[in-house]
């Protein structure tokens, strides 16, 4: 039996292809987000930061698909940064609010672009109307749970 090249034996698990494209797409991402002095994470942290007037940690974790504690690394990092900023809630004061500071409001519109430069970047073998039926279908199987 000859050696498979390229993906060959892994061609129909989407699960790997899934994978091995998120490691690209993370990889350059990451790369883009270095003048900003960001990764993918805290990116993504500060863009529902941003999206929202104050969202608690366990609400974060649960949007991120991530364990408690690297939120709360995550949110300590964008603290020590100036980016964010924890205050108590309101209506529970056993809860904490994490907010977007003016700072990290003006830092997740800068890098905005980066993302849109390592998104078509990493995509590049996909045309325009290919990338957006990827990020449709994405999405669908980011919300669309069967019964």
């Amino acid at each position: 039996m000859g050696q498979l090249t390229d993906f060959e034996a892994l061609a129909e698990d989407a699960g790997f292809l899934l994978a091995r494209l998120s490691g690209i797409v993370v990889r350059k991402t990451n790369e883009h987000l270095v003048p900003h002095e960001l990764r993918v994470r805290q990116f993504a942290m500060l863009a529902l930061l941003c999206a929202n007037e104050g969202i608690p940690q366990r609400r974060l974790a649960e949007q991120l698909g991530l364990d408690s504690s690297q939120v709360v690394a995550l949110v300590d990092e964008l603290e020590a940064a100036g980016l964010a900023e924890r205050t108590v809630d309101a209506a529970d004061r056993r809860l904490r609010q994490v907010t977007a500071t003016q700072q990290g409001r003006m830092t997740q519109q800068r890098a905005q672009a980066a993302i849109t430069a390592a998104r078509e970047e990493a995509l590049r073998m996909l045309a325009p109307s290919e990338q957006q039926t990827l990020l449709t279908l994405l999405r669908k199987a980011m919300t669309e749970r069967p019964t």
